[in-house]
């Protein structure tokens, strides 16, 4: 049987350099080495849990695809107060309020833009809690909700000052009504880069920005003051995100000559984003995300990068004959796996 993991905004290779930068460096001990254990936590608690892919065998139940913010009040506990519900007034809790509003971006673009409704598309509710944990370094989604550390102010600030955040981690759920892709080596790297993909695409929703625009960097905005400049990842140049003392060089390779065999997720998927962004450079940001959106629902869970390839190849063609995307699109896929190696 497969298994569910929980997937985390923040890889496990920032996290356990963190750990041991900060007490290296004197630094106070805490925040970092909490977020280290209790990640490890949640990973384990899950390890044994049904893949959340099995979902897609029972029908969801419609909905309104309304939203739901708790506040967890620096608990270890997920839901502990609802503080603002569809249609609601702002609340005092700025970082409340942010989380609503990203999630409201982040159903209108796949509602606009992809023809979505909702994560599970016929209108589940979005859950986001806000204020998990101690100085919880991480946000992540656990195939029911949002969730969103405080963050440190060393290294990472509240995570929901980044609209990227939200859009990556609710993606995983629309991956988990479609491909339910598995989290591991390939399939896994092309279930995190979907994430990336579409959360960017989110940022540029919100943001009116187009491809030339964007700046292609995940989780810069949720970077501490001292680390400005840095970023979790980088989509157009993967490997160059960040170097510092703190996180450690980005590992990221850019194309399959830098690929690590059963590697984390998080590490072989730059390899499909700086596809993506290829892509979105001559076709546009919301062309592309349509053919890589139809690519999604035409995957399977154990799905490799060269499947990837061609049912992107595909579904541009066929988008293409019905005229939602450019005639080159199919040329402008082929070519940017190319240029990554993958074909």
């Amino acid at each position: 049987m497969s298994r569910r993991h929980i997937c985390f905004f923040v890889p496990p290779h920032i996290v356990d350099h963190m750990a041991k930068a900060t007490a290296a460096d004197g630094l106070e001990p805490g925040a970092a080495q909490r977020t280290a254990v209790a990640s490890d936590k949640l990973r384990q608690q899950r390890r044994y849990a049904t893949n959340a892919s099995l979902a897609t065998l029972t029908p969801p139940q419609p909905g309104k695809a309304d939203r739901q913010v708790y506040d967890d009040k620096n608990q270890w506990d997920y839901d502990v107060q609802l503080v603002r519900g569809e249609g609601d007034q702002p609340v005092a809790g700025a970082n409340a309020n942010a989380a609503y509003d990203a999630l409201g971006a982040t159903r209108s673009f796949y509602k606009e833009v992809l023809g979505r409704d909702s994560i599970d598309n016929v209108g589940s509710t979005l859950v986001a809690d806000v204020n998990f944990g101690e100085l919880y370094d991480n946000a992540f989604w656990d195939g029911q909700r949002m969730v969103f550390g405080n963050g440190d102010n060393i290294i990472f600030k509240d995570f929901t000052g980044d609209v990227d955040v939200p859009g990556h981690e609710l993606t995983h759920g629309v991956t988990q009504y479609t491909a339910g892709l598995q989290y591991t080596d390939q399939p896994g790297a092309l279930n995190e880069a979907f994430s990336d993909i579409f959360g960017s695409c989110v940022d540029m929703y919100a943001n009116n920005r187009d491809a030339g625009e964007h700046n292609w960097l995940i989780g810069e905005d949720v970077m501490a003051d001292g680390l400005y400049g840095e970023a979790i990842r980088s989509m157009s140049h993967p490997g160059t995100a960040y170097d510092n003392s703190l996180m450690g060089h980005d590992p990221q390779p850019d194309s399959m000559a830098g690929y690590v065999p059963g590697g984390d997720p998080h590490l072989n998927s730059g390899i499909i984003n700086r596809t993506f962004y290829l892509t979105a450079l001559d076709l546009g940001a919301f062309p592309a995300a349509k053919i890589w959106y139809a690519a999604l629902q035409n995957l399977w869970p154990t799905a490799q990068f060269a499947d990837a390839a061609h049912v992107c190849g595909e579904m541009a063609r066929i988008l293409a004959r019905d005229g939602v995307v450019a005639r080159q699109a199919p040329q402008t896929v082929r070519a940017a796996f190319h240029e990554v190696g993958i074909v």
